[in-house]
């Protein structure tokens, strides 16, 4: 399986974590998890459909998919060949670009359309003349440069996300309240809004997600780990990471070629 990281440019940053492209000529089926990052996602098949088991029963996916914020983990399964061009998307960017609320979308995999309706529909047309996922993802760019035009500057949620994301989700939600001086009530209804889940847990996921960026740039030293991603002891660590995962940290294998390991530790 190949995996590709691209950075958006300097004008779709704002709305744009990264593309990825996936690809894969094995038709084996490989199930592969999917843990929570904090991303939402636009993705498009061009290989064969994927199934996808979020509760319990495994559903087969449409070629285009809208992919709203994840409360824990669930499994994917490719059924032939894989060819995906993916859009992570920096959480508040679909309710933005697409005026939608986020909150129908949390725990979902949904038709694209069921998200956007047609709004992306001529870049899709567009993407699937093609043969290139490299030319693909030039054209999503286009896409989304252009409507970032319109993206708000300095909203609310943005500046609460950012001081998330700097504090590497070791913040309370308190703090940012009173750093943008607002109430409890309106962060949280922000949240549910924009973003899909409550502040608290939207910034326990970023704690989490850090964790594999800890592992990446160094040995897993657990003592290291527990006390660099703001846990108060190996307990409290230890049953975080496995209602994100269902692992227990020491049995997840940080090296394996995977999905879930491509998406957390940021690979190119």
């Amino acid at each position: 399986m190949k995996f590709q990281r691209i950075e958006p440019s300097e004008s779709a940053k704002n709305a744009v974590e990264c593309y990825w492209i996936v690809e894969d000529d094995d038709v084996s089926p490989v199930k592969q998890k999917i843990i929570p990052d904090g991303f939402t996602e636009i993705i498009f098949h061009f290989g064969d459909h994927y199934r996808v088991n979020l509760s319990k029963k495994w559903q087969r996916q449409s070629k285009s998919l809208f992919a709203g914020q994840i409360s824990g983990y669930f499994h994917l399964e490719n059924t032939g060949t894989t060819d995906i061009v993916g859009i992570k998307l920096r959480p508040s960017a679909v309710a933005h670009l697409f005026r939608v609320s986020m909150k129908p979308f949390t725990d979902r995999v949904v038709d694209l359309r069921k998200a956007v309706g047609t709004k992306m529909r001529s870049v899709e047309t567009a993407m699937r003349k093609l043969d290139d996922n490299e030319k693909r993802v030039e054209l999503i760019e286009a896409f989304i440069s252009e409507k970032s035009v319109a993206y708000p500057k300095d909203h609310p949620v943005d500046k609460a996300l950012e001081m998330i994301f700097n504090k590497k989700g070791m913040i309370q939600v308190s703090d940012i309240c009173k750093e943008l001086s607002v109430t409890d009530r309106y962060i949280q209804q922000l949240f549910q809004k924009y973003v899909g889940l409550s502040p608290k847990f939207f910034a326990r996921i970023i704690r989490f997600s850090h964790i594999f960026q800890l592992i990446k740039e160094n040995n897993p030293d657990w003592a290291a780990v527990v006390y660099e991603a703001g846990y108060y002891d190996q307990s409290h660590f230890i049953r975080n990471f496995k209602a994100f995962t269902g692992e227990d940290p020491t049995a997840y294998i940080f090296a394996e070629k995977s999905l879930a390991n491509f998406f957390m530790k940021k690979s190119r």
